[in-house]
This record gives C-alpha cells, sequence and structure tokens, in this order.
C-alpha cells in the first residue's frame, strides 16, 4: 500500500522528487485552510508543514490514519505535540539545515545594530547626511553572553570568536559545557545564577533557546534590569521569549542601547511600535531564509519521512 503524504507548506522540489521516487504519494497544497486541511487529512499517514500551517489538537484528533507529522525547520511550536503523543504519532523536523543561515543573520544583525547600518541607509535613502550622529561600536573585545548553546548558539560562538568577541555561554544542559570547551569559551552553568552572572557581564546578548513553557517571556523587566547599561539583545530564535513591552520600556529609557529581532510575539506582529525606535533594528522572521537552508531542510525533511515509511514496513514485513 502506498504511503500518503499531504504536503500542506511550500518545501524545495528536490524534496519533492526524492519522496516521489521512493513511492511515497504525495499531495501537494501550499495554501490549504485550516479547516480544509481538518477535513482532508484522514486520507493521509503523513503531514509536511513548514511555519504557517497550525497542526493543532482537532486537526491531529482528525487524522485518523496519521502516523507522522513532519515539520520543515528548526521549532515545533507551530505543533501540539501532547495531542501527537496522545496519539502516538511521531513528529519530526530538520533543526540542523539552518543553523548556518541564522547564525549568519545573528552577526550580521549585531554589526548592524552597534555600526548603526540600518539608520544610516535610511537616513541617506531620506536625502539626510547623518555621518556626526552614527557613531557606532566595535565588536572587537566585546562580552558576548549566548543564551542557548545547541547548534545555532555554537555557530554564533565560532563566528563571534573571528571577531575577537570574548563569550559567556549559558544552557540547562549540563552537557554543553563540553561544547563550550572544545570552542574555548566560558560556560557560566546552567542555573539562574548562571544565567543573572551572563545578564550582569555581557555587552551583547544573543538568545538562541526554543519557544516553551518555561523559556516565556524568560527575558522580562527584571532579567532587562540585570543588564548592563547600554547594551544591546538580539532575538533570532522564537518570539515570546523575550518580553516586548518591557523590551520597549528599556528601549525607550536607552537602558538597552539597542536591539536587533527577527521574531515576535505574534507574526506578523499588528503593533510594532517599538520599530519605530531609531535603536531597533526589526526583520521579518528571516532567520532561515536562505537558498541553501531551503534545500537543505527540505531534503533533509524528505529523508526522514522516507527513512520513516522504510522502518515501517520493514517492522510489518
Amino acid at each position: 500500500m502506498k504511503r500518503r503524504v499531504l504536503v500542506a507548506d511550500k518545501i524545495h522540489s528536490d524534496a519533492v522528487t526524492m519522496m516521489e521516487k521512493a513511492g511515497l504519494e504525495l499531495v501537494i497544497n501550499y495554501e490549504i485552510s485550516h479547516e480544509e486541511l481538518k477535513a482532508q487529512i484522514v486520507e493521509f499517514d503523513a503531514l509536511i508543514v513548514r511555519s504557517r500551517t497550525k497542526v493543532t489538537r482537532d486537526i491531529i484528533e482528525a487524522g485518523k490514519r496519521l502516523i507522522l507529522i513532519a515539520r520543515s525547520g528548526v521549532g515545533l511550536d507551530n505543533v501540539d505535540l501532547e495531542a501527537a503523543e496522545e496519539r502516538g504519532i511521531q513528529v519530526v523536523n530538520s533543526p540542523e539545515a539552518s543553523s548556518i543561515s541564522v547564525a549568519e543573520l545573528t552577526l550580521g544583525a549585531m554589526i548592524s545594530l552597534m555600526r548603526k547600518i540600518h539608520t544610516a541607509d535610511r537616513s541617506m535613502k531620506e536625502g539626510k547626511w547623518l555621518k556626526k550622529e552614527l557613531e557606532g561600536r566595535e565588536l572587537k573585545g566585546k562580552m558576548l553572553g549566548i543564551i542557548g548553546l545547541g547548534r545555532i548558539g555554537q555557530e554564533v560562538a565560532r563566528r563571534a570568536i573571528v571577531f575577537q568577541m570574548k563569550i559567556l555561554a549559558y544552557d540547562i544542559i549540563e552537557e554543553r559545557r563540553q561544547e563550550s570547551e572544545k570552542l574555548g569559551i566560558h560556560f557560566v552553568g546552567t542555573s539562574r545564577e548562571a544565567l543573572e552572572k551572563l545578564l550582569r557581564e555581557s555587552d551583547v546578548i544573543t538568545l538562541h533557546v526554543p519557544y516553551q513553557p518555561e523559556t516565556a517571556h524568560m527575558i522580562g523587566a527584571k532579567e532587562i534590569s540585570m543588564m548592563k547599561d547600554g547594551s544591546y539583545i538580539l532575538n533570532v530564535a522564537r518570539g515570546g521569549i523575550l518580553d516586548e513591552n518591557a523590551l520597549y520600556e528599556a528601549l525607550k529609557s536607552e537602558k538597552i542601547a539597542g536591539a536587533a529581532l527577527d521574531c515576535y510575539e505574534k507574526e506578523p506582529p499588528s503593533n510594532l511600535t517599538f520599530a519605530e525606535l531609531p535603536n531597533v533594528l526589526c526583520t521579518p522572521h528571516i532567520g532561515s531564509s536562505t537558498q541553501e537552508a531551503l534545500i537543505a531542510n527540505s531534503t533533509i525533511i524528505a529523508e526522514k519521512v522516507i527513512d520513516f515509511f522504510k522502518k515501517g514496513i520493514q517492522k510489518i514485513n
């Protein structure tokens, strides 16, 4: 029996070809609505999504044949993992695919923010010559605090080392200490006290943790108050990790010198008042939006889908 796979979000054509050659029956509908998905999912063994499609409990419960949900990308916050687990549905993603792209955007945003490149570009296009007002700061010698030393955090560290930055790293996983030692950076620890040490001592802080109940607003007013006056913060991870209201107040008062944001609590955001501030650099969640990452995300997830059904067939036989 051919396994049927519904592809609800755009993936690269190479991935489509791979799965078709492996004998999977693909139905592609990149514009499928929530109600259409709910009505049609009953006919499929697997569902492939990116970030657009929300795989909610009602979708999962409607998928009577569904045994695999594949998310092409890093996060799984658009999939109801509890509902999937209750149904025994396996969930896979491709976090390894976009590490380089997100890390490069992080460094690019950091440079633009600290050298005020985004402001300089906008002012020139408005016919203004703000040479004296655009004094920036160098990365060299600054203390970079990396919150979350997974794949992306490690790639950020490697690039920051080249810029001769000093680096502190925090993660709740103790094994990441070994990765820090390999990179030659200082791991502050896994405790709340370790996080506070990083907040107090860093000139620049970058967030690279998943969005979970435990990380919701993990950087709020209290944490921001611990940061150095005139420091910078970047969120190229997930919206909701950083309390936007607290951030706005800190930016307005110049407690924080600047912020770079690629993700937001609501996407697309309905309120971007902080984006009107000159010390904020905003991008529309483009961390993994490179040709290379799109291809890698798609082909890696295709390999995982193919492998899942190969193993399933072997078990049945």
